[in-house]
């Protein structure tokens, strides 16, 4: 197992055996020093696809960033002991400028990148404050609305994304999509304190290692369980199917092939037990579906391409 993949998984033995007490211990460990969240923002536009430019909450530095409200914003963000540069948080931006022109904002909080994955997630609130101010100060000076405005987050970036809903001021961001958000220290009965289907407008959840690293239950407007939600076809090693998510969400852009299909729960979702009709609904609100609500079976394959449309595949 990787070594970075210890520490969560320690989490989660220690608050079972009674060691580990997150709500006194977490802030024992802030107390060690994790006051600063350095968190830094890169934008690509169409124009510059594979170019980052920094911008900063100062009108000068987004004036000739190529920022252009009038076109949708995506805001995306890395998780625990990765960086805006990692593999898979890069090919989620060129998917989404190649299928559309917007702008798409990488967020690099320097906390995920400790190995200690507590003072990781005590530096959320934080990190979730200083997006909170970019994104307000980008709707004052630069009307940014945010009916037209998506947060995307992987791991821990998805309760940063989420409490990045809970702490804008200017309005209410219209998406939310966690890629595999993160189990270790989230708690189904806090949703005051990760993403809750109450932090935007509409709130998308992709499962892909369900009661590992990810969360299990759905948490949601629509929760889609892919190939039930906790090992993805293809992946052999640890941390695989968590990241897998990722790149899922960037097939969305390039091909939108996710089918799904309707389930009345998530356990019938986990155990693959819905059915093979598919809904018509696709799997990432690629195309604005707001009215999209519920459980979902996700079929895939192995390889990339991953989505599965056809109803056959799904028998074979």
């Amino acid at each position: 197992m990787p070594e970075y993949y210890q520490s969560p998984l320690r989490a989660i033995n220690e608050i079972d055996s009674g060691w580990f007490d997150p709500d006194t211990d977490i802030d024992a460990d802030h107390n060690y020093g994790i006051q600063s969240n350095p968190t830094d923002f890169f934008l690509y536009t169409r124009n510059k696809p594979m170019v980052a430019t920094e911008i900063k909450a100062q009108y000068q530095s987004v004036e000739h960033s190529g920022f252009d409200s009038s076109k949708p914003t995506y805001i995306i963000i890395h998780g625990w002991i990765s960086s805006y540069t990692s593999e898979y948080i890069q090919v989620i931006p060129h998917a989404i400028l190649k299928a559309f022109d917007c702008n798409v904002i990488l967020v690099d909080w320097a906390r995920a990148r400790t190995w200690n994955y507590v003072a990781a997630v005590v530096a959320i609130p934080g990190v979730a404050s200083n997006i909170a101010d970019m994104i307000d100060f980008l709707n004052d000076k630069f009307s940014l609305p945010f009916a037209t405005l998506t947060l995307s987050g992987h791991s821990l970036g998805a309760h940063v994304a989420g409490t990045t809903g809970k702490k804008v001021k200017n309005g209410k961001i219209h998406t939310i999509v966690g890629l595999d958000a993160a189990k270790p220290l989230f708690f189904y009965d806090k949703p005051d304190e990760r993403l809750a289907i109450t932090d935007a407008v509409y709130v998308q959840a992709i499962h892909t290692n369900a009661g590992e690293l990810g969360f299990v239950k759905p948490i949601a407007n629509a929760d889609f369980y892919v190939n039930g939600g906790s090992y993805q076809p293809g992946c052999q090693e640890f941390g695989c199917s968590h990241l897998r998510s990722a790149y899922y969400y960037a097939e969305v852009f390039e091909l939108n092939d996710f089918g799904a299909i309707a389930c009345e729960n998530s356990i019938q979702a986990k155990t693959k037990n819905c059915g093979y009709m598919f809904s018509g609904v696709r799997m990432g609100a690629r195309d604005a579906q707001d009215e999209v609500k519920g459980i979902y079976y996700v079929p895939v394959r192995s390889s990339y391409p991953y989505g599965i449309t056809e109803v056959t595949n799904v028998q074979e």
